[in-house]
Protein backbone atom coordinates (compact mmCIF):
# COMPACT_ATOMS: atom_id res chain seq x y z
CA UNK A 1 0.00 0.00 0.00
CA UNK A 2 1.13 3.22 -0.95
CA UNK A 3 0.66 5.35 2.40
CA UNK A 4 2.47 8.45 3.51
CA UNK A 5 5.00 7.73 5.97
CA UNK A 6 3.36 9.52 9.29
CA UNK A 7 -0.03 8.62 8.26
CA UNK A 8 -2.23 11.22 7.07
CA UNK A 9 -1.61 13.10 9.73
CA UNK A 10 2.00 13.81 8.52
CA UNK A 11 0.09 14.95 4.68
CA UNK A 12 -2.00 17.26 6.80
CA UNK A 13 0.18 18.91 8.85
CA UNK A 14 2.71 19.68 5.62
CA UNK A 15 -0.54 21.37 3.73
CA UNK A 16 -1.24 23.33 6.96
CA UNK A 17 2.40 24.43 6.71
CA UNK A 18 2.46 25.47 3.17
CA UNK A 19 -0.57 27.15 3.32
CA UNK A 20 0.55 29.40 6.15
CA UNK A 21 3.78 29.85 4.62
CA UNK A 22 1.57 31.31 1.87
CA UNK A 23 -0.58 33.74 3.92
CA UNK A 24 -3.37 31.62 4.59
CA UNK A 25 -4.99 31.58 8.42
CA UNK A 26 -6.37 28.11 9.69
CA UNK A 27 -8.88 27.98 12.34
CA UNK A 28 -10.84 25.39 13.43
CA UNK A 29 -14.12 25.13 15.67
CA UNK A 30 -16.15 27.67 13.46
CA UNK A 31 -19.28 25.69 11.99
CA UNK A 32 -20.69 27.49 8.62
CA UNK A 33 -24.34 28.24 8.97
CA UNK A 34 -25.45 30.09 6.06
CA UNK A 35 -23.46 31.54 2.83
CA UNK A 36 -24.86 34.48 1.14
CA UNK A 37 -23.58 35.32 -2.52
CA UNK A 38 -24.21 37.73 -5.51
CA UNK A 39 -21.92 35.56 -7.53
CA UNK A 40 -19.17 38.47 -7.16
CA UNK A 41 -18.62 38.61 -3.67
CA UNK A 42 -19.85 36.54 -0.12
CA UNK A 43 -20.28 36.41 3.16
CA UNK A 44 -20.16 33.02 5.40
CA UNK A 45 -21.75 33.11 8.54
CA UNK A 46 -20.23 30.98 11.06
CA UNK A 47 -21.16 29.96 14.73
CA UNK A 48 -18.36 29.12 17.64
CA UNK A 49 -18.21 28.61 21.61
CA UNK A 50 -18.59 32.79 21.39
CA UNK A 51 -21.47 33.41 19.13
CA UNK A 52 -21.52 34.02 15.39
CA UNK A 53 -19.30 36.06 13.03
CA UNK A 54 -18.96 36.67 9.35
CA UNK A 55 -16.43 35.88 6.75
CA UNK A 56 -16.39 37.52 3.66
CA UNK A 57 -14.54 36.71 0.23
CA UNK A 58 -14.85 36.50 -3.01
CA UNK A 59 -14.55 32.75 -3.26
CA UNK A 60 -15.70 30.17 -1.32
CA UNK A 61 -14.62 26.75 -1.65
CA UNK A 62 -16.83 24.02 -0.05
CA UNK A 63 -15.69 20.28 1.10
CA UNK A 64 -18.65 19.77 2.39
CA UNK A 65 -21.35 17.58 0.32
CA UNK A 66 -23.71 19.39 -2.47
CA UNK A 67 -26.96 18.48 -0.02
CA UNK A 68 -25.04 20.59 3.30
CA UNK A 69 -24.24 23.02 0.45
CA UNK A 70 -28.00 23.36 -0.58
CA UNK A 71 -29.16 23.74 2.82
CA UNK A 72 -26.02 26.70 3.28
CA UNK A 73 -27.21 28.45 0.28
CA UNK A 74 -30.81 27.74 0.22
CA UNK A 75 -30.94 25.96 -2.85
CA UNK A 76 -33.15 23.56 -3.86
CA UNK A 77 -31.43 20.23 -2.74
CA UNK A 78 -29.82 17.71 -4.98
CA UNK A 79 -31.39 14.09 -5.45
CA UNK A 80 -31.08 12.09 -2.46
CA UNK A 81 -27.97 10.01 -2.07
CA UNK A 82 -27.16 6.51 -0.42
CA UNK A 83 -24.14 4.93 0.64
CA UNK A 84 -23.54 1.12 0.73
CA UNK A 85 -20.44 0.36 2.87
CA UNK A 86 -19.45 -1.27 6.40
CA UNK A 87 -16.39 0.09 7.62
CA UNK A 88 -14.84 -1.35 10.31
CA UNK A 89 -11.11 -0.23 12.11
CA UNK A 90 -9.40 -2.75 14.06
CA UNK A 91 -6.52 -3.19 16.26
CA UNK A 92 -4.79 -6.44 16.63
CA UNK A 93 -2.33 -7.94 19.07
CA UNK A 94 -1.12 -9.72 16.23
CA UNK A 95 -2.04 -10.62 12.95
CA UNK A 96 -4.45 -14.17 12.98
CA UNK A 97 -2.82 -16.76 11.34
CA UNK A 98 -4.32 -18.16 8.07
CA UNK A 99 -5.93 -21.62 7.40
CA UNK A 100 -3.08 -21.74 4.34
CA UNK A 101 -0.42 -22.68 6.51
CA UNK A 102 2.19 -21.73 3.52
CA UNK A 103 1.38 -18.08 3.19
CA UNK A 104 3.03 -15.98 5.81
CA UNK A 105 0.06 -13.58 7.52
CA UNK A 106 2.05 -10.51 7.04
CA UNK A 107 2.12 -11.11 3.03
CA UNK A 108 -1.05 -12.07 2.80
CA UNK A 109 -2.20 -8.37 4.82
CA UNK A 110 0.32 -6.43 3.27
CA UNK A 111 -1.96 -5.48 0.08
CA UNK A 112 -5.78 -5.87 -0.13
CA UNK A 113 -7.31 -9.31 1.03
CA UNK A 114 -10.18 -10.11 -0.38
CA UNK A 115 -13.22 -11.75 1.38
CA UNK A 116 -16.12 -13.02 -0.77
CA UNK A 117 -15.26 -11.41 -3.51
CA UNK A 118 -15.59 -13.34 -6.63
CA UNK A 119 -17.98 -12.41 -8.97
CA UNK A 120 -20.84 -14.76 -8.43
CA UNK A 121 -20.46 -13.78 -4.26
CA UNK A 122 -20.41 -10.06 -5.23
CA UNK A 123 -23.54 -10.33 -7.73
CA UNK A 124 -25.52 -12.51 -5.23
CA UNK A 125 -24.88 -10.29 -2.07
CA UNK A 126 -26.19 -7.32 -4.42
CA UNK A 127 -29.16 -9.50 -5.53
CA UNK A 128 -29.97 -10.26 -1.59
CA UNK A 129 -29.13 -6.25 -0.50
CA UNK A 130 -31.75 -4.88 -3.70
CA UNK A 131 -33.97 -6.73 -2.29
CA UNK A 132 -33.90 -5.05 1.00
CA UNK A 133 -31.94 -8.09 2.90
CA UNK A 134 -28.19 -7.88 4.40
CA UNK A 135 -26.29 -10.56 2.08
CA UNK A 136 -25.40 -13.78 3.25
CA UNK A 137 -22.07 -13.56 3.08
CA UNK A 138 -21.51 -10.52 2.81
CA UNK A 139 -18.35 -9.22 0.78
CA UNK A 140 -15.53 -7.53 1.79
CA UNK A 141 -12.04 -6.19 1.88
CA UNK A 142 -9.11 -5.88 4.80
CA UNK A 143 -6.10 -3.41 4.80
CA UNK A 144 -3.33 -3.60 6.95
CA UNK A 145 -1.79 -0.01 6.54
CA UNK A 146 0.43 -0.55 9.52
CA UNK A 147 2.61 -3.14 7.58
CA UNK A 148 3.17 -0.15 5.42
CA UNK A 149 4.09 2.22 7.96
CA UNK A 150 4.44 1.35 11.39
CA UNK A 151 4.90 4.80 12.56
CA UNK A 152 0.76 5.00 12.40
CA UNK A 153 1.16 3.62 15.70
CA UNK A 154 2.86 4.59 18.98
CA UNK A 155 6.58 3.28 19.19
CA UNK A 156 5.28 0.74 22.14
CA UNK A 157 2.30 -1.20 20.17
CA UNK A 158 4.86 -1.41 17.10
CA UNK A 159 7.63 -2.89 19.64
CA UNK A 160 4.63 -5.30 21.14
CA UNK A 161 3.63 -6.72 17.08
CA UNK A 162 0.36 -4.90 17.38
CA UNK A 163 -1.12 -3.83 13.93
CA UNK A 164 -4.00 -1.97 12.53
CA UNK A 165 -6.78 -3.32 10.32
CA UNK A 166 -9.30 -1.99 8.36
CA UNK A 167 -12.49 -3.41 6.72
CA UNK A 168 -14.61 -2.39 4.11
CA UNK A 169 -18.07 -4.23 3.58
CA UNK A 170 -19.96 -3.62 0.21
CA UNK A 171 -23.08 -4.06 -0.68
CA UNK A 172 -25.12 -3.08 2.60
CA UNK A 173 -27.31 0.23 1.45
CA UNK A 174 -28.49 2.50 4.32
CA UNK A 175 -32.19 1.28 3.61
CA UNK A 176 -31.50 -1.70 5.33
CA UNK A 177 -30.36 -0.06 8.86
CA UNK A 178 -33.31 2.41 9.16
CA UNK A 179 -35.02 -0.29 10.99
CA UNK A 180 -32.74 -0.43 13.97
CA UNK A 181 -29.04 0.70 12.98
CA UNK A 182 -27.54 -0.79 16.19
CA UNK A 183 -29.08 -3.86 15.91
CA UNK A 184 -28.60 -4.80 12.44
CA UNK A 185 -24.72 -3.18 12.43
CA UNK A 186 -24.06 -6.10 15.06
CA UNK A 187 -25.65 -8.98 13.16
CA UNK A 188 -23.52 -7.41 9.96
CA UNK A 189 -20.43 -7.01 11.43
CA UNK A 190 -21.10 -10.87 12.87
CA UNK A 191 -21.60 -12.39 9.75
CA UNK A 192 -18.77 -10.56 7.69
CA UNK A 193 -15.81 -11.30 10.25
CA UNK A 194 -17.41 -15.19 10.27
CA UNK A 195 -16.54 -14.71 6.50
CA UNK A 196 -13.01 -13.72 7.16
CA UNK A 197 -12.95 -16.42 10.24
CA UNK A 198 -13.43 -19.05 7.34
CA UNK A 199 -10.22 -18.27 6.04
CA UNK A 200 -8.47 -18.06 9.18
CA UNK A 201 -6.74 -20.82 11.89
CA UNK A 202 -7.70 -18.77 14.42
CA UNK A 203 -10.66 -16.09 15.40
CA UNK A 204 -9.62 -12.79 14.54
CA UNK A 205 -11.51 -11.63 17.90
CA UNK A 206 -8.60 -13.79 19.46
CA UNK A 207 -6.27 -11.38 17.82
CA UNK A 208 -7.78 -8.21 18.88
CA UNK A 209 -6.36 -5.54 21.24
CA UNK A 210 -7.86 -4.49 24.03
CA UNK A 211 -8.55 -1.44 25.48
CA UNK A 212 -7.94 -0.19 29.40
CA UNK A 213 -11.30 -1.62 30.36
CA UNK A 214 -10.90 -4.87 28.36
CA UNK A 215 -13.02 -4.07 25.80
CA UNK A 216 -12.12 -5.27 22.20
CA UNK A 217 -10.46 -2.37 19.88
CA UNK A 218 -13.13 -2.80 16.93
CA UNK A 219 -15.53 -0.21 15.79
CA UNK A 220 -18.32 -0.39 13.31
CA UNK A 221 -19.82 1.84 10.77
CA UNK A 222 -22.50 2.08 8.74
CA UNK A 223 -23.70 4.46 6.48
CA UNK A 224 -25.86 5.86 8.74
CA UNK A 225 -23.37 6.13 11.02
CA UNK A 226 -21.20 7.99 9.00
CA UNK A 227 -24.24 10.66 8.40
CA UNK A 228 -24.62 11.23 11.90
CA UNK A 229 -21.17 11.75 12.24
CA UNK A 230 -19.69 13.01 9.09
CA UNK A 231 -23.14 14.39 7.71
CA UNK A 232 -22.33 12.29 4.55
CA UNK A 233 -25.19 12.12 2.71
CA UNK A 234 -26.99 8.40 3.23
CA UNK A 235 -23.26 7.87 4.28
CA UNK A 236 -22.10 7.95 1.08
CA UNK A 237 -18.37 8.73 0.77
CA UNK A 238 -18.90 10.29 -2.69
CA UNK A 239 -21.10 12.54 -1.70
CA UNK A 240 -23.59 11.47 -4.57
CA UNK A 241 -24.52 8.91 -6.73
CA UNK A 242 -21.74 8.10 -9.68
CA UNK A 243 -22.54 8.82 -13.20
CA UNK A 244 -21.49 8.14 -16.52
CA UNK A 245 -20.62 10.08 -18.06
CA UNK A 246 -18.86 12.04 -15.75
CA UNK A 247 -18.93 15.41 -17.19
CA UNK A 248 -20.52 17.40 -19.56
CA UNK A 249 -21.35 21.12 -20.25
CA UNK A 250 -23.78 21.51 -16.98
CA UNK A 251 -20.78 21.05 -14.79
CA UNK A 252 -18.46 23.71 -15.87
CA UNK A 253 -14.83 22.86 -17.24
CA UNK A 254 -13.42 22.25 -13.76
CA UNK A 255 -16.41 19.83 -12.22
CA UNK A 256 -16.27 21.83 -9.57
CA UNK A 257 -18.45 24.64 -10.08
CA UNK A 258 -22.23 25.15 -8.40
CA UNK A 259 -25.04 27.42 -9.54
CA UNK A 260 -23.20 30.18 -7.99
CA UNK A 261 -20.01 31.97 -9.93
CA UNK A 262 -17.89 32.50 -6.88
CA UNK A 263 -19.29 29.07 -4.74
CA UNK A 264 -16.89 26.13 -5.84
CA UNK A 265 -16.91 22.92 -4.27
CA UNK A 266 -13.39 21.44 -3.68
CA UNK A 267 -14.79 17.26 -2.19
CA UNK A 268 -15.89 14.32 -3.24
CA UNK A 269 -19.04 15.94 -4.69
CA UNK A 270 -16.94 17.34 -7.57
CA UNK A 271 -17.67 15.82 -10.62
CA UNK A 272 -14.88 14.80 -10.88
CA UNK A 273 -14.39 13.69 -7.38
CA UNK A 274 -12.84 11.52 -5.99
CA UNK A 275 -12.55 12.06 -2.08
CA UNK A 276 -8.92 11.01 -1.59
CA UNK A 277 -8.09 11.57 -4.80
CA UNK A 278 -7.00 15.39 -3.93
CA UNK A 279 -8.23 16.02 -7.77
CA UNK A 280 -11.24 18.52 -6.43
CA UNK A 281 -9.55 20.57 -4.54
CA UNK A 282 -6.82 20.89 -7.05
CA UNK A 283 -9.68 21.91 -9.66
CA UNK A 284 -11.50 23.95 -7.18
CA UNK A 285 -7.85 26.12 -7.07
CA UNK A 286 -7.58 25.88 -10.72
CA UNK A 287 -10.95 27.27 -10.70
CA UNK A 288 -10.08 30.06 -8.38
CA UNK A 289 -6.84 30.59 -10.64
CA UNK A 290 -8.53 30.79 -14.32
CA UNK A 291 -11.35 33.29 -12.50
CA UNK A 292 -8.00 36.14 -12.49
CA UNK A 293 -9.97 38.28 -9.82
CA UNK A 294 -8.26 37.53 -6.84
CA UNK A 295 -9.28 34.76 -3.99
Amino acid sequence: WDVPVGGMGALTDALAAAARAAGAELVTGHEVVRVDTDGRTAEVTYRTADGEGVAAARHVLVNASPQVLAALTGDPAPAPAEGAQLKVNMLLKRLPRLRDTSVDPREAFSGTFHIAEGYGQLAAAHAQAAAGELPGAPPSEIYCHSLTDPTILGPDLVEQGHQTLTLFGLHTPARLFERDNDAVREDLLKSTLAQLDAHLAEPLADCLATDADGRPCIEAKTPLDLERDLRLPGGNIFHRDLSWPYADESTGRWGVETRHANVLLCGAGAVRGGGVSGVPGHNAAMAVLEAGDGA
